[in-house]
């Protein structure tokens, strides 16, 4: 067997540019020119990635989604529930001076087994889409008196 000493590393050798073989002000380059990017093309770029805020929260009868979508037309949104997943989109077209752009947001979100699928609503009021989703007889309380002989 072998044996190897081993030397302990000290602070003075460590060059965090010579590890991540880059400069320490690259990441404030690379954000300026994002920033700069953004503000040359009027704010419009699109990520693939862009998201909205759900919440999603239950009470006894019915369980609830909300979705935050300001800006968007009442017919640009469209709520569909397939093989268990509730799946929002929003879509929204403006016209600008450099051309027609779009955007598109989508989410989908698993729904539990408790839920009815038939009798779902949703309502559309100031930006906030809100879901209503039925539960199931079955697991819904209920309240049973016993007569005491």
């Amino acid at each position: 067997m072998r044996i190897i000493k081993y030397h302990t590393p000290t602070r003075r050798y460590f060059n965090p540019a010579a590890v991540y073989d880059r400069s320490l002000g690259n990441g404030f380059d690379a954000e300026i020119n994002r920033l700069f990017n953004t503000a040359v093309s009027g704010g419009s770029q699109q990520t693939s990635r862009a998201q909205f805020k759900v919440d999603f929260y239950q009470d006894e009868t019915h369980a609830y989604v909300r979705a935050e979508l300001p800006g968007f037309a009442r017919d640009a949104i469209a709520v569909e529930v397939v093989e268990g997943k509730l799946t929002i989109e929003a879509t929204r077209e403006s016209k600008e001076e450099s051309g027609q752009t779009e955007a598109k947001l989508k989410r989908s979100l698993e729904l539990p087994d408790e839920i009815k699928v038939d009798g779902i609503s949703a309502a559309y009021e100031a930006g906030v889409l809100t879901v209503t989703l039925p539960k199931k007889e079955e697991v819904k309380p209920r309240k049973v008196t016993v007569e005491v002989k």
